[in-house]
């Protein structure tokens, strides 16, 4: 069965409550979703893959992957210090070749498990490739693989004749580059899928070759330890789960290295360099001078107005409205106690109009936070 239209991540938002879909996801939910029961309860991971408008729990073995058809509901569960009470975070994955109704249900269905949590978790919204480092913190082992629901992609089958080779990038997350100041450093493995070609090696990481029956490593002249034997883990857990496969492993600059480039098309050219594959794979931020917006009713209509920008001070929040605040790498919807049904309703889509309307990168990443339950990494994107 085709899959329709790919999304338009400048419609990602939840605000479309009423539209048709919205309709259709109440139908097949019919009542309370059963995907909810016991979530939340405490402490640890859940996450659910969304088919055919239906939440459906992914099994904890594949918790880390991702595929570029889909789309996902990652909810974190966890206890701050010193302190019995539950705290959540929704995270709604999109894959860059998820269609939007599948979009649309995964935003719509994030709402509902925050109404059924009493509406105090923190939402986000994060796109593939752009995630951000309190996504990728909860896994030690980041997969993109490619296909998706209907595709049927859940298994590799090596003894089919239909086995299509697949390149798997394989790097980390330096710890020295994080995406907002004061975020703790993660050690998360990242494992992307990328074309099965020479173009798509650099010399700073590490790349695997499943073909099947034999995988072979190949590790970047620059490549860091910590990468060169995290990826042989994996290729170790790959071996574990084939049985039979044939494992071999390449140093750019083996002698017999070309035995690996000839499974690629052979070596025609250099291989990029690790200041390369870094601009390839990192999100460089830029001079960006933050911005702050309030969303208010309280003249009448919903008025959307630019509050500060440059230099962003916490004391610049009042609970009587919804504030959106664009602090570079990301932007933070933050709903204040005091506001009101429609700004509420509204503050999501307001804050995905910004994004289009000040034509800043339609990827990144959107959380939205209730006054009395931000998370550290709000708070240390003010200068004061």
């Amino acid at each position: 069965m085709k899959k329709s239209p790919t999304l338009d991540l400048s419609e990602t938002n939840i605000a479309g409550l009423g539209t048709e879909l919205e309709k259709k996801v109440r139908l097949e939910a019919a009542q309370t979703e059963k995907a909810w029961e016991g979530a939340g309860k405490k402490p640890g991971l859940k996450v659910w893959r969304i088919e055919q408008f239906k939440v459906v729990p992914w099994p904890e073995t594949d918790y880390g992957k991702f595929h570029t058809g889909d789309s996902y509901i990652v909810l974190n569960t966890y206890k701050l210090p010193n302190s019995d009470a539950l705290r959540h975070d929704i995270h709604f994955w999109l894959g860059l070749e998820t269609t939007q109704d599948e979009a649309g249900t995964a935003a719509y269905k994030t709402v509902e498990l925050d109404d059924y949590l009493g509406t105090t978790p923190v939402q986000h919204r994060e796109i593939q490739g752009f995630e951000s480092l309190l996504f990728l913190s909860y896994f030690k082992v980041f997969q993109i693989l490619e296909g998706g629901t209907e595709t049927g992609f859940r298994h590799v089958e090596t003894n089919a004749q239909s086995f299509q080779p697949r390149l798997l990038h394989i790097y980390s997350i330096p710890p020295t580059v994080p995406r907002l100041p004061k975020t703790r450093p993660i050690h998360t493995l990242l494992v992307k899928q990328v074309p099965v070609s020479m173009n798509s090696l650099n010399s700073g990481d590490v790349f695997v070759l499943d073909l099947g029956k034999e995988i072979l490593q190949w590790n970047g002249s620059k490549a860091s330890g910590v990468e060169r034997n995290k990826a042989a883990e994996y290729v170790r857990k790959l071996d574990d789960e084939r049985k039979d496969a044939k494992v071999s492993v390449f140093d750019e600059t083996d002698a017999d290295v070309n035995i690996f480039y000839g499974h690629l098309g052979g070596k025609t050219g250099p291989i990029a360099s690790a200041a390369e594959g870094e601009t390839r794979t990192l999100s460089s931020i830029s001079s960006f001078e933050k911005l702050l917006f309030r969303l208010s009713n309280a003249s009448g209509p919903l008025e959307f107005t630019q509050e500060a920008k440059g230099n962003v001070s916490k004391s610049q929040l009042k609970s009587d409205d919804v504030f959106v605040f664009d602090c570079g790498p990301e932007v933070f919807v933050w709903v204040g106690k005091g506001a009101d049904k429609e700004e509420r309703r509204r503050s999501m889509q307001y804050a995905l109009e910004y994004i289009k309307k000040y034509e800043r990168p339609a990827t990144l990443p959107v959380t939205r936070l209730l006054d009395g339950s931000e998370n550290q990494v709000f708070w240390d994107a003010f200068d004061a």
